[in-house]
């Protein structure tokens, strides 16, 4: 693969759009909007060379058929899910080749958020959608907390150098919740403060990295003894399944309002 700048594009209140580029090409995962993808293609003198999408939620799609009306570019998302204007609808094994970057994505099924949530993983890179967010995870809405956490686990199994490209600024609201789930935990405080003075300087947090998410997400740390205290003592008890341990603190993030 070429030499490639990975770029979080600004768009609605809290989302990325992410853009990969080689200087001259560029791929766009998760267009919310048309505008910010043709004013960052435009600033940067790019052509643009496919879509991807990792679901089907609108603040993830809202902008493809506008791109895909002015550009004629091909447009990838999942096959389970009802989305408009996809030319190449993927599924589980399937790799997407973007020749003019020299490119080459695997496709995994990562259900839990929604149904037929996909996400793209190759050359360093996993644009999980709203599965895995740094310091935290996606909600519910299709899915059921096993397949949520097998995808977790799949993703959390990458090498550690992985860059984890979520679709949201959600890393400091997560980081509280971490906070009183692990309030020791020193890699978490550690980023916590890093990732208050980007916001502050008005900087992303993302992406963030596999090795740092293991290390500070409580979602990817169910199995530990602090996790696993954590719930004890809010629930009560916590249970041997690290899928119901997964469950309670989904549960207990959705409730949270710190």
């Amino acid at each position: 693969m070429t030499q490639t700048f990975l770029e979080p594009i600004a768009a609605l209140s809290d989302n990325y759009i992410w853009l990969l580029h080689d200087g001259r090409h560029a791929v766009v995962v998760d267009p919310a909007e048309a505008a910010p993808v043709r004013a960052a293609l435009a600033a940067r003198g790019l052509n643009l060379a496919a879509l991807l999408v990792t679901h089907h939620h609108a603040d993830h799609t809202g902008g493809v058929p506008a791109l895909r009306a002015e550009y004629e570019v091909p447009a990838y998302g999942p096959a389970a899910e009802d989305i408009a204007c996809l030319t190449h609808r993927l599924r589980e094994g399937e790799v997407v080749e973007i020749p003019q970057l020299g490119l080459k994505l695997a496709v995994w099924e990562i259900p839990g958020h929604t149904r037929g949530h996909l996400a793209y993983v190759g050359a360093d890179f996993a644009f999980c959608g709203d599965t895995l967010f740094s310091a935290g995870c996606g909600r519910l809405f299709e899915g059921t907390p096993a397949q949520m956490y097998a995808s977790l686990q799949r993703l959390a199994a990458l090498p550690e150098t992985t860059r984890v490209c979520c679709a949201h600024e959600y890393t400091l609201a997560n980081l509280r919740f971490a906070a009183v789930v692990e309030p020791d935990n020193a890699d978490r405080i550690a980023y916590q403060g890093r990732c208050e003075a980007k916001r502050a300087a008005g900087e992303p947090t993302l992406p963030s990295t596999i090795g740092l998410e293991r290390a500070v997400n409580p979602f990817l740390r169910v199995h530990t003894p602090t996790v696993a205290a954590a719930i004890a003592q809010h629930y009560g008890y916590c249970p041997a399944d690290p899928v119901e341990r997964f469950r309670l603190l989904r549960q207990w993030k959705d409730g949270f309002r710190g």
